[in-house]
């Protein structure tokens, strides 16, 4: 079984043509024989005209691999012959299956196809090189002259130059990519931005900021980023809290509530606790009578001798005892006859 492609020009030169049922059967039998299956012959699609003896009749072809291809039969007639069977190969249709167009193994080479180990040798034709000795537009190049015989015995010429070019300027470290887009600054700007020598130097450079995107990359002179040497990045201005400051020089005095001596049952147990009833009662009672004496500690400076500890010793002695509640006019009364007190002291 062949595969045969026609060009364009023989397609041009077929006509469609009504072939009679028997030649169409003619054409599928062979076919059949061809394919080996009939399951592999299918449907009849059309018959054209090559000239006035040839004939093409097409059917499509059952095949697994083969989608949209088909069997075409080429028929021959002249004068009053019967139709004999000129070949019978395998075309593609419109909607066949093709592979993809050949592209030769040089130009389907990528930069990231090269391994450890790998080599890629140029061929002696190479169009992007030159012998060193030719004199060059690049006064670089021009300069590796003395090279002759002692050093490279090529380098790179204009069009090699040009090609890497365009790359770089396309490539990912070139002015309309995204990050140059929204960067702060442009390499040529940026102290870090180290010109190449020659005329590639006008536009490109490598970038010094091992800590960049690019660092240690050829760069186009319109790239930038984030690493940009006179990037700034923005000052924020902090609150002012002031410091904390600790008065350990003044007390302060906060009144009991009159009144507020009774004690609540333990839930728990059920009853109250006579023993905690006590002690609070009698720290009550303390506090109640160190009154006087805390009201003359806040009324200002005084000589020691007018304080008398008699009532704090006596109550510390005499232990709990009932304090009932007192009429509040009679305590600020006693209040202001204590500070008189102290005032006359």
């Amino acid at each position: 079984m062949r595969a045969v492609i026609t060009t364009e020009n023989d397609a041009a030169t077929l006509r469609p043509v009504d072939l009679p049922a028997t030649s169409v059967q003619r054409a599928r039998a062979a076919a059949v024989e061809e394919a080996g299956a009939a399951s592999a012959v299918g449907a009849f699609v059309d018959a054209v005209a090559v000239d006035d003896v040839a004939t093409i009749a097409s059917f499509e072809a059952e095949l697994a691999g083969y989608r949209g291809w088909r069997w075409s039969v080429t028929l021959a007639k002249v004068a009053d012959d019967p139709v004999t069977i000129s070949e019978v190969v395998m075309l593609p249709g419109p909607d066949a299956l093709l592979a993809p167009e050949w592209v030769p193994w040089e130009q389907r080479v990528r930069p990231e196809d090269l391994g450890p180990g790998d080599l890629l040798p140029t061929a002696p034709d190479d169009e992007r090189l030159v012998p060193a000795y030719l004199q060059s537009d690049d006064p670089a190049v021009e300069e590796l002259a003395i090279e002759l015989g002692l050093g490279r015995v090529r380098v790179m010429g204009r069009e090699g130059r040009e090609a890497i070019a365009e790359a770089w300027h396309d490539g990912p470290f070139g002015p309309d990519s995204e990050m140059a887009k929204q960067a702060p600054g442009h390499c040529v700007s940026c102290a870090f931005y180290l010109p190449l020598a020659g005329s590639l130097g006008a536009m490109f450079g490598a970038c010094g900021n091992e800590f960049g995107p690019a660092g240690g990359r050829v760069v186009d002179l319109g790239f930038g980023c984030g690493a940009h040497s006179e990037a700034a990045a923005a000052v924020l201005h902090p609150i002012d809290i002031p410091d904390a400051v600790i008065d350990e020089l003044l007390m302060d005095v906060h009144a009991r509530p009159r009144g507020a001596t009774t004690l609540a049952a333990d839930p728990v147990a059920g009853a109250p606790d006579n023993t905690f009833a006590e002690i609070t009662a009698a720290a009550l009672a303390v506090i109640t009578d160190l009154d006087p004496l805390i009201r003359a500690l806040t009324a200002g400076p005084q000589p020691v001798a007018a304080l008398d500890p008699a009532p704090v010793l006596a109550a510390l002695e005499a232990g709990p005892a009932e304090h009932p509640a007192a009429d509040p006019t009679a305590d600020r009364a006693s209040g202001q006859t204590s500070d008189q007190a102290s005032d006359l002291g």
